[in-house]
């Protein structure tokens, strides 16, 4: 098990429970049932209508089970945060195996919790998610980090900082740029004003020493960058 907050006093976990497994999904729905700060706002198993029913209930928390991460694979889960990008996403009942763990995540999943876990260590999973933790068991946090290290240079915020000193702003602007996002496009994407955001994309270039718009990014492709 991660690091959580034990004694949590955050906000209420309203929590959807998506499992194929219906013995675990009636499980889950009785222990999270007697939890004060935990609400179940609606559970079933996966069907053509699934993310309407997640999106049409005040879910913050969707807790997946172990036949779930196929839904990864198929593009469900980031579907559901175009449609809803405030939930939060919680594995259970999962295997130690580094490949599901890091395809999950990848995906967007906050919480991981192995199929040996207590009642106790999954409820506090998810409180701790639902305040905005990330939670996952000690035994796959080195996978992650030898994930990260791999990965390092697709990683655009970090690598423009250290290389070009490109600012937050500037860097969340390199990014749409590299989408052909237009100035007009950007500003309203980023709620500013689209002289603010020329000034930006002014300062980026000159930081990056591109002639144009098209030449920031080739130098992010250069720099080995990934944006998707």
């Amino acid at each position: 098990m991660g690091t959580v907050v034990s004694g949590f006093s955050g906000p209420v976990a309203a929590v959807f429970l998506l499992a194929e497994n219906r013995l675990l999904r009636e499980a889950l729905l009785r222990i999270l049932s007697k939890k004060d700060d935990i609400h179940v706002v609606g559970a079933g198993s996966y069907g053509p209508d699934t993310l309407d029913q997640i999106t049409s209930t005040p879910a913050n928390v969707l807790v997946l089970d172990s036949v779930s991460p196929l839904l990864a694979d198929h593009g469900v889960l980031h579907k559901l945060h175009h449609l809803n990008s405030a939930i939060k996403i919680v594995m259970v009942g999962m295997e130690a195996e580094e490949s599901v763990f890091l395809r999950v995540i990848q995906a967007g999943a906050l919480g991981y919790v192995l199929k040996d876990a207590s009642a106790l260590e999954v409820s506090r999973t998810i409180r701790a998610v639902a305040a905005g933790e990330a939670v996952c068991p000690a035994v796959l946090s080195v996978t992650l980090f030898h994930w990260v290290a791999r990965h390092k240079p697709a990683i655009p915020s970090l690598h423009l900082k250290n290389s070009f000193g490109l600012s937050r702003r500037e860097q969340q602007l390199v990014v749409l740029i590299e989408q052909g996002l237009t100035n007009k496009e950007m500003a309203s994407r980023l709620n500013l004003s689209e002289q603010t955001v020329k000034n930006h994309v002014h300062r980026i270039l000159r930081k990056l020493k591109a002639p144009d718009r098209l030449a920031i990014a080739e130098v992010c492709r250069n720099e080995g960058l990934a944006f998707s």
